[in-house]
């Protein structure tokens, strides 16, 4: 398993559209492996293809209930009630925001083997698959912030970047260790 780097934001590949997998190959499962491994190195619980620089409509979810979950091709089919949270995200470190999601979800997908299956999601599951399929389409959390929020996280966004233009972020021990966060970075 290799640790991959991280996109952040300014990196096209966030905002585009992915293409959903047609066959689980041992390639994505490979991808599936090394995705658990950026996202654990980064004390994130979530991790989407995209963020990693691939085009493939595939995330990885681990929100510490013991059970690492893969999620590909997946479709929201249920989407119920209303939580307010804040969010982090691992392609915007250290800026957070106040989003409104779905308290509950369904969500329809193939696991790692190619299988169908639903899977139902409250309360931060909730909050972390519908993060994670966004970023399958090209939307980030602050997107759902207001204006004067948004312009706010960008701001302090650019001010952390001090004008670094690369958009990537490699992820290392030195960097997990100083990390300190409010919330899971999804």
């Amino acid at each position: 398993m290799s640790v991959l780097d991280i996109y952040v934001l300014g990196a096209p590949i966030l905002r585009q559209e992915t293409r959903p997998v047609e066959v689980v190959t041992d390639e994505i499962r490979r991808l599936i492996d090394d995705m658990f491994a950026t996202m654990y190195a980064a004390k994130g619980i979530g991790l989407a293809a995209p963020q990693v620089g691939r085009s493939e409509r595939l995330t990885v979810i681990d929100v510490g209930d013991d059970r690492q979950l893969v999620l590909i091709n997946p479709e929201i089919v249920l989407a119920e009630g209303k939580q307010r949270a804040e969010e982090g995200c691992l392609s915007i470190p250290d800026i957070y925001g106040e989003v409104e999601r779905a308290a509950r979800v369904v969500v329809r997908a193939l696991d790692r083997d190619g299988k169908p299956f639903e899977l139902e999601g409250t309360e931060l599951l909730a909050r972390c698959i519908q993060h994670e399929v966004d970023h399958l389409h090209g939307r980030l959390f602050i997107d759902y912030l207001s204006v004067v929020k948004r312009r706010a996280a960008l701001a302090k966004w650019e001010k952390l970047r001090k004008g670094e233009k690369s958009h990537t972020r490699k992820v290392v021990p030195a960097e997990v260790a100083e990390h300190h966060h409010r919330d899971e970075e999804l």
